[in-house]
């Protein structure tokens, strides 16, 4: 006696939708998860740029010949974290990054000779709509932040 069961060809219909189903998810997660990582590069990259710039324009007008050591002004900082944040030494025109402000921005001198930018700026994920305010549930009970710092530094010897 022969056992009838469906034949090859109609046993597997509807199997390519089921595993397409199971998969989607995660594909999608890691479309995502590689889109915020790019997004979170470039956003570095702007600031390291940003720090470098404020740097160098730092470092060609904080030395003092007389002193033979670095000397900055409250002036010169104000114009090097206007530098660092809108890319002119006057407080005009847009941020380079939304939501850096020149209070993220730390100038200072290092040793007699050096001076050092630093700029610190929270990257906010687009899972938490834009703002960094809120945090994912954790599966034991304490929160994951969303935010995180990103922060570029960059020392040069002033000129």
């Amino acid at each position: 006696m022969r056992l009838h069961g469906c034949k090859k060809r109609q046993c597997q219909q509807g199997v390519a939708m089921v595993e397409f189903t199971l998969v989607l998810p995660v594909l999608l997660f890691l479309l995502l998860a590689f889109g915020e990582f790019g997004r979170m590069l470039y956003q570095y990259n702007v600031l390291l740029q940003a720090s470098r710039d404020a740097d160098r324009f730092v470092s060609s007008q904080a030395w003092d010949s007389t002193l033979g050591a670095v000397s900055m002004s409250n002036a010169l900082q104000t114009q090097t974290k206007n530098v660092a944040v809108y890319g002119v030494p006057a407080n005009t025109g847009t941020a380079v990054l939304a939501g850096l402000t020149t209070d993220s921005v730390v100038v200072a001198a290092v040793g007699a000779d050096h001076v050092r930018v630093t700029i610190t700026y929270t990257f906010c994920p687009v899972i938490g709509g834009g703002n960094c305010a809120g945090a994912i549930p954790g599966f034991l009970g304490s929160q994951i932040a969303l935010g995180f710092p990103l922060v570029a530094t960059t020392v040069m010897r002033a000129l």
